[in-house]
C-alpha cells in the first residue's frame, strides 16, 4: 500500500475540521448508521467548547487502493508547537482559505513554516456559498502571500479547488460545483507525493507526539523514514542526553478512520504509535540498534509570554480545590512538559513557577485544564519575554489585523496607537475596512474587551508573532483602576447599589469578599477602596418616600481569558475549579500605596532610560 502524508493548514474557523469530517465519511470509515458528532477530530472538551482545535491530531483514509494519513493542526498561532510537530511528519499540506476573509495571520505564519520545509500545497478555497465571497481575489492574494513568503516556482505552481465543507462538496477551479469530495481526492493524489522511505532499510522514527494507555503506558507517536517495525521487535531509544535505552516494541498501531488498528507490521512511510518505550520524550529517535543513526531534534519556536504560578494565599484557600500545594502544582505542570513541547517551567524560588507559552490562548487553555482537573491556585499578570540583540533590550512585536466596520476606524486606529502600533497597511472597502498594524506584544493585553466595544461586537481582531524589536518604554494598556474590598464578609445589595455609579462590578449581592479582593472595575483612573458588606440600618419608623427602590445594573461576567487580559502588574488572578476571583497582591491598603510609589519611581527612571537610549 502506498501513504500520502498531508497536513491541513487554516486560519480559525475556515472550517479545516468540518472539511476533515467530510473526508472521513465519504470514504466509508463510519459504518452505515453510525452515529457521528460534527467536528469528529476536536475530541478534547475545550476544543468543543470554544469551537478551534489546540491539539495536532492524526487521522487517515483509504481512497482507491491507497492510504491518505492527514494531521488536522491548530490555526492558532498559540498552538504553534503543536503545527510545527506536525509538519515534520508530512510531505505536502492543504492550505484551507475563507473565501471572504481571504489569508489571515495564523494562515501566514503556518504557511511559512510549510513552506520552509519544501511542503507543495494544495489551495482550497473554502465557503464559497458566501454572500461576500471573492475566490478569484482570494486566489490572488493567497499567491501574493507565498510570493512574500518565498515560496518556489514549483511551490506557487498549486492546484486550486473551490469548497463548501459543510456540504461536503468540493470542484476544481473553473469547473460545476460537484456533489460530494471526489475533486479534492484526485487533486491529494495526484499533486500529494507518495511518501519516501526504504522499507528495506534499518529501523528509524522520530518521535512527534505522546499518547498515554492505562494498559501499555507511553505511547510514541510519529512517522517512520525506514525500515519495518514489529511487535517484540528490540529497538534503541536515542535520547535527547546522548544516551542510547534499549527497549523492546509490545504493540505497533497504525490509524484508520479516529481509530488506533493493531497490526503485525509497521512500514517506512506511515505515520503509526509504538508501545513499549518507557520514557520516551518529543524529538527523540528510535531506531535499530545495529544502526543507532539519530535525526535531528525538532525544533520549536521560543516562547514569547510568561505568567507565574503559585499555591493560593487568599482568606479563601483550600475551600474548593483538591490540589492546593506547590508540590501538586509542580508535579502537574512537569506533566504537561512532556506532551506540550511549546511551554517552558522555571522555578523561581520559594514556591512560585514562572510559566513561558507562545500566548495568552496557550496559556488559558493549560489554566482551564488545571482548572477542572481540581487544582487552586494563583496566576500573575502576563507578561512578555524580553531578549538582549547585539546588546539592545528587545521585545516581542506582533503582526495586527484588525478587520472592523468603517465608522469603528478612527476609533480602532487612536487606540492601537495609544499602545505604540505602527499602521502598515490599510484596506478599506465599502462598509469594512481591513487594518494591518506592527506591535508590541504587551500592547495588545487587555485589548480584545475594548475591541470589541468599539466594532459593537462586528470587528475581527487577528495578530501573529512577527519577531523581535526594540523595546519602546512603558505602555499603559489600563485607563482604569479596580473596586477594592475593604472588609470581609457578604455582599449587600444596598452597598453594590450605592456605589454602581462609581464603576462596573464583577460580583452579585450575596458574593463573600475578603480584603483586598477586586469586586469591579473603576470608571476612573486609580483603585477605590469600597465597603460591600455595609447594608441599610432598619429603624421602626416608616414615611413616604424614605424608602428607595434598589435597581441593580447586572455584573460583568469574566471569563478566564477577561480575567487574565484585566490583571495589572499588582493583581493576581485566583483560581479555583468554582471560582475566579481577582484580588490585589498585597491585600493590605497600606502596604499596597508604598508598592505602587516605588513602582511608579522605577517607570519614570525607565522611561528616562529609554528617551535618553
Amino acid at each position: 500500500m502506498r501513504y500520502r502524508n498531508l497536513a491541513i493548514i487554516a486560519h480559525v474557523d475556515h472550517g479545516k475540521t468540518t472539511l476533515v469530517d467530510g473526508m472521513l465519511r465519504q470514504s466509508n470509515v463510519f459504518r452505515e448508521h453510525q452515529e457521528v458528532v460534527e467536528r469528529v477530530m476536536d475530541s478534547n472538551a475545550l476544543e468543543r467548547e470554544r469551537g478551534i482545535t489546540i491539539l495536532a491530531k492524526n487521522t487517515a483514509v483509504e481512497w482507491h487502493g491507497e492510504r491518505i494519513n492527514i494531521v488536522d493542526t491548530p490555526g492558532h498561532a498559540d498552538f504553534g508547537g503543536e503545527v510545527e510537530r506536525a509538519l515534520g511528519m508530512v510531505d505536502s499540506c492543504l492550505l484551507l482559505v475563507d473565501a471572504a476573509e481571504g489569508p489571515m495571520p495564523q494562515t501566514r505564519f503556518v504557511l511559512r513554516k510549510a513552506l520552509a520545509l519544501g511542503l507543495r500545497p494544495i489551495v482550497v478555497v473554502n465557503k464559497v456559498d458566501r454572500k461576500d465571497a471573492r475566490p478569484d481575489e482570494v486566489v490572488s492574494l493567497t499567491f501574493d502571500l507565498m510570493v512574500e513568503l518565498g515560496a518556489d516556482d514549483e511551490q506557487l505552481d498549486f492546484p486550486i479547488l473551490h469548497a463548501i465543507a459543510r456540504e461536503g462538496r468540493a470542484w476544481r477551479e473553473g469547473e460545476a460545483p460537484g456533489h460530494d469530495l471526489t475533486a479534492l481526492f484526485e487533486a491529494i493524489l495526484a499533486h500529494a507525493p507518495v511518501a519516501s522511505g526504504d522499507p528495506a532499510g534499518p529501523f528509524q522514527f522520530q518521535v512527534a507526539n505522546l499518547d498515554y494507555s492505562d494498559f501499555l503506558g507511553r505511547l510514541a507517536l510519529g512517522r517512520i523514514t525506514r525500515g519495518t517495525a514489529s511487535a517484540g521487535d528490540t529497538i534503541v531509544r536515542l535520547a535527547g542526553d546522548g544516551r542510547s535505552v534499549r527497549a523492546r516494541l509490545t504493540k505497533v498501531y497504525t490509524h484508520l478512520g479516529l481509530q488506533r488498528i493493531e497490526v503485525d507490521q509497521v512500514v517506512a512511510g506511515d505515520i503509526v504509535a509504538l508501545a513499549g518505550i518507557e520514557e520516551v520524550q518529543i524529538g527523540e529517535t528510535i531506531a535499530d540498534p545495529d544502526h543507532p543513526d539519530a535525526l535531528p531534534r525538532l525544533t520549536v519556536d521560543e516562547p514569547t509570554v510568561s505568567v507565574t504560578f503559585s499555591p493560593n494565599t487568599s482568606p479563601f484557600a483550600g475551600r474548593d480545590g483538591r490540589y492546593v500545594t506547590s508540590r501538586h502544582i509542580a508535579d502537574r505542570l512537569e506533566r504537561e512538559l512532556l506532551t506540550n513541547v511549546a511551554l517552558r517551567v522555571e522555578p523561581l524560588g520559594g514556591e512560585s513557577y514562572r510559566v513561558a507559552g507562545r500566548g495568552e490562548l496557550h496559556l488559558s487553555i493549560l489554566i482551564e485544564q488545571m482548572r477542572r482537573e481540581g487544582y487552586e491556585f494563583s496566576v500573575s499578570r502576563p507578561q512578555v519575554i524580553m531578549k538582549t540583540i547585539d546588546g539592545v533590550r528587545c521585545e516581542p512585536f506582533e503582526k495586527v489585523v484588525a478587520d472592523v466596520p468603517v465608522e469603528a476606524t478612527g476609533g480602532v486606529m487612536e487606540a492601537l496607537s495609544a499602545r505604540r502600533g505602527q499602521l502598515v497597511d490599510m484596506d478599506q472597502g465599502e462598509t469594512r475596512a481591513r487594518l494591518t498594524f506592527s506591535m508590541p506584544s504587551r500592547g495588545l493585553f487587555g485589548f480584545r474587551t475594548q475591541f470589541l466595544s468599539m466594532t459593537q461586537g462586528e470587528g475581527l481582531l487577528s495578530h501573529v508573532f512577527d519577531g523581535y524589536e526594540p523595546y519602546v518604554g512603558a505602555l499603559r494598556t489600563r485607563p482604569y483602576g479596580s473596586l477594592v474590598a475593604m472588609e470581609q464578609g457578604e455582599a449587600f445589595a444596598y452597598a453594590i447599589w450605592k456605589l454602581q455609579e462609581r464603576g462596573v462590578f464583577f460580583i452579585d449581592p450575596g458574593t463573600e469578599v475578603y480584603v483586598g479582593m477586586v469586586v469591579g472595575a473603576n470608571s476612573r483612573p486609580g483603585d477605590l477602596e469600597v465597603n460591600l458588606t455595609k447594608n441599610k440600618k432598619l429603624t421602626n419608623v416608616r414615611a413616604s418616600g424614605s424608602d428607595d427602590n434598589i435597581v441593580l445594573i447586572p455584573p460583568k461576567r469574566l471569563t478566564l481569558e477577561a480575567c487574565l487580559e484585566y490583571l495589572a502588574d499588582d493583581e493576581l488572578l485566583e483560581v479555583t475549579p468554582k471560582h475566579l476571583r481577582l484580588r490585589k497582591r498585597l491585600l493590605d491598603a497600606n502596604m499596597r500605596k508604598r508598592e505602587a510609589k516605588r513602582a511608579a519611581e522605577a517607570a519614570d527612571t525607565e522611561d528616562a532610560v529609554v528617551a535618553a537610549g
